[in-house]
């Protein structure tokens, strides 16, 4: 079992969301947070003011998935997360993990038939 990780623009979420469930994903949690990369923010103005926005809105994904199913996953995020279709700074990165166990609260199932 993997634990699948990817940080992407806020508006990729639901073309990202839909490509996953086109090829049988469908457990996801989405989380807003802030972060940046090689982005390092950008300036902005406000009311005759700039100043410097460090941290940038993103959208951080966590799936847990079987083995087999890592390759698909990470292809189908590359290419829906891709900004025009071309990729720019910025559009995300993803990370796979392994996980040791998983468990479902509601019936106990254990590890790939929790998933």
């Amino acid at each position: 079992m993997k634990m699948v990780t990817a940080i992407i623009k806020p508006f990729k979420l639901d073309e990202v969301r839909e490509a996953l469930h086109e090829i049988g994903v469908s457990g996801i949690t989405a989380t807003e947070v802030k972060g940046f990369g090689r982005q390092k923010g950008h300036t902005e103005l406000y009311r005759g003011a700039e100043y410097t926005v460090d941290f940038l809105p993103k959208v951080k994904l966590e799936i847990a998935i079987s083995a087999d199913q890592v390759d698909s996953t990470i292809e189908v995020i590359s290419i829906a997360a891709k900004s025009d279709g071309k990729g720019k700074i910025g559009d995300g990165k993803i990370f796979v993990s392994s996980l040791e166990n998983v468990v479902r609260i509601r019936t106990g199932e254990t590890d790939t038939d929790a998933l």
